[in-house]
């Protein structure tokens, strides 16, 4: 008899675990399925998990497929499992090819191709089904975010579109997921478009995807303009659609903790927010060499002013830039200075000029400081008159934390506007005018 195991969290239960149990099934004589624990979903760093352990339990059963059903609840039980039944196959979808490598000194490891179709028939019987997601877009963030999605309960990562054919293939190929270059195809087959093009193609993506009625998640900037920002956030109030800004700073844990310790009182009121975030940029990339949407504060802008935004609102009353420019003119490093009816900041990026890149929020009591990475907030100190007085907190940052957008996005979806504090249409249509405006100065050479 040929014994084969496989695991899964099996959530909102849908086609493509019925064909990869299916399959797993037909490698041998006798079927163990190993269903996975909330408490071990979320130690493994998934999030969003729906269905309780028994509903899902239960629908692995009634597949028929299954011989023996086991929990999963540990890191290191599936070596343990495989000694336990004596198992000569280890199968799992090819999405996880080459992570249980480790295995084939113990049995056969199988890496079973993804199902890269999700079919809305099947789903549209369930209460919440599965978000099927095309990114647009074949950069450094999309290739980050296909793992990060794997990892969030109710999406499926279904196909990417780049106007460059041989860039979508080779994008596909990797992630066995669909290349698409017809947009009418690639939209069809989608509920969601996670744009992350770049940045001078978000305006006009955003407004295809929603006149497509598809919910959006779009990479900051936004928009580049504060105009763009506010149609696209009125057409999709109009279509009953979401638009979301995807900053992941401000859904991470510890970030939102952060805040709601700043404004407790316990440093007393806010008078002064310092954000800055800088790394070297390879002087060839894109970023660097992209004369009309390069440099830094475009693209990193968008971290270093949320916490300004979040702590004193985006009615400021005057802002500044500084800059140092390289050879062709892009700004290196940029420092934008602020000044609130009730305090300062400043918001300082860079991607040519390396600097401390902490996060300090002073009040009239005390001071919080959070030293990078804050912008993956795990770490921050509360610092009072007497030195001798120090509160620390702590939080975890999973990954590369694009679940934790995600995840929020899955909220929204589900719970509508009361989860929309995190990051507000009001706060992005704000980013998006200081990135016009600070375009505009840097084109008149302010």
């Amino acid at each position: 008899m040929v014994k084969v195991i496989t695991y899964g969290t099996y959530d909102l239960f849908h086609e493509g675990h019925y064909r990869l149990l299916k399959r797993a099934k037909e490698l041998g004589d006798y079927l163990i399925v190993g269903v996975t624990t909330e408490t071990y979903d979320k130690a493994r760093g998934k999030l969003g998990v729906v269905d309780p352990l028994m509903t899902r339990i239960e629908n692995v059963r009634k597949t028929g497929f299954a011989d023996e059903i086991i929990i999963e609840e540990s890191q290191g039980q599936k070596f343990s499992d495989i000694k336990k039944y004596g198992i000569d196959i280890f199968t799992v979808g090819s999405d996880w090819t080459g992570a249980f490598d480790y295995l084939k000194d113990y049995c056969k490891v199988v890496y079973l191709e993804r199902t890269r179709d999700i079919s809305s028939t099947m789903l549209r019987e369930q209460k919440r089904h599965i978000q099927r997601i095309g990114i647009i877009g074949t950069g450094r963030i999309a290739e980050r975010f296909v793992p990060e999605a794997k990892l969030v309960s109710g999406v499926s990562t279904q196909g990417v579109y780049n106007p460059h054919k041989e860039s979508a293939e080779r994008f596909a190929e990797r992630w066995q997921i669909n290349a698409y270059d017809d947009k009418e195809e690639f939209y069809e087959n989608i509920d969601v478009a996670y744009i992350a093009s770049p940045h001078e193609t978000h305006y006009g993506y955003i407004k295809e995807a929603l006149e497509h009625g598809k919910h959006v998640i779009c990479e900051k900037p936004l928009v580049l303009e504060k105009r763009q920002a506010e149609e696209v956030f009125a057409l999709a109030k109009e279509r009953g659609l979401i638009l979301f800004e995807a900053i992941k700073t401000a859904y991470c844990p510890g970030f939102q903790k952060l805040l709601g310790i700043a404004c407790s009182g316990m440093i007393g009121s806010i008078r002064n927010v310092e954000a800055c975030f800088t790394k070297l940029e390879n002087p060839e990339s894109r970023e660097l060499t992209d004369e009309v949407y390069g440099g830094s504060f475009l693209e990193m802008g968008s971290y270093v002013m949320l916490p300004v935004f979040k702590l004193f609102g985006a009615e400021y009353e005057k802002i500044e830039f500084d800059v140092i420019r390289g050879e062709n003119g892009l700004d290196l490093f940029t420092k934008a200075s602020l000044r609130f009816p009730t305090g300062i900041a400043t918001a300082t990026c860079g991607l040519g000029v390396k600097s401390e890149g902490r996060l300090l929020i002073s009040g009239t009591k005390g001071y919080i400081v959070a030293e990078p990475p804050w912008w993956k907030t795990t770490y921050f100190e509360v610092h009072y008159e007497d030195a001798g007085r120090v509160d620390k907190y702590s939080e975890t940052f999973l990954g590369d934390g694009l679940r934790y957008e995600l995840s929020d996005f899955l909220v929204l979806l589900n719970q509508e506007e009361k989860n929309a504090f995190k990051l507000t249409r009001g706060e992005s249509i704000a980013l998006a005018e200081v990135m016009e405006e600070f375009v505009r100065r840097e084109k008149q050479g302010a």
